[in-house]
């Protein structure tokens, strides 16, 4: 029998590990990597193939709807199910909003993931029970009062800037983890604050936690 091919993204190495020698108690599954951080999640899917990602939306660097959002455009075929602990409306629709078929909070039990997994596998999308009134009727619409999304507003260099600068990282270390120039992330944050109308950094780190690039508790 094939075996699923899974990649586990949590930043978090007991949930990872746990998660990961769960699932591979199912015959049916297979974790074939490992990711700490959204960028991780996106090279290793690209390279790999995976048949899912379960992906934590809250991760330093890139977070897991960011991360969604890349790897879904490369690789429409690979399903990815959101594993949280948020339960607040802008998680779980950024997440839907960015391509996930699936959202389950980590509170939730092993039996219920795996219900995930196999509903999404399925073609279908599944909500755990907790979340499941914030999208309720709106399948297929995931916007709200016509607001304009973060996704489509921002660029996806500005988006992985804003969370950096959210984060508390200065100029010179969003710089070094980006691989570019420090010249080129001041005028990343110059038309930051010009598109979103935002001009000091506590504005910017609330708006990104609005928006659910971040979050308080990474």
């Amino acid at each position: 029998m094939k075996k699923i091919k899974i990649i586990l993204a949590d930043d978090h190495s007991i949930v990872q590990h746990g998660l990961c020698h769960a699932l591979e108690m199912e015959k049916s599954f297979q974790i074939i990597a490992k990711a700490d951080s959204g960028h991780s999640a996106i090279e290793l899917s690209n390279r790999l193939q995976p048949d899912m990602v379960i992906m934590d939306v809250s991760m330093p660097g890139l977070n897991g709807m960011e991360a969604t959002k890349q790897i879904i455009a490369k690789n429409p075929e690979i399903k990815v199910i959101a594993l949280s602990m948020h339960m607040e409306k802008i998680y779980v629709k950024g997440m839907m909003n960015a391509g996930a078929s699936g959202y389950i909070l980590k509170s939730c039990s092993f039996k219920e993931l795996l219900k995930c997994i196999h509903t999404v596998l399925s073609g279908e999308h599944f909500f755990c029970h907790e979340v499941r009134h914030l999208i309720a009727g709106n399948e297929g619409e995931y916007s709200e009062n016509n607001r304009v999304s973060v996704f489509s507003l921002l660029s996806k260099r500005e988006r992985e800037v804003l969370q950096l600068i959210a984060e508390g990282h200065k100029s010179r270390q969003i710089a070094e983890k980006l691989n570019i120039s420090i010249k080129t992330i001041d005028i990343h944050r110059t038309n930051l604050k010009t598109k979103l109308n935002i001009h000091s950094i506590a504005e910017l780190t609330k708006f990104a936690i609005a928006e659910g690039l971040t979050s308080s508790i990474l």
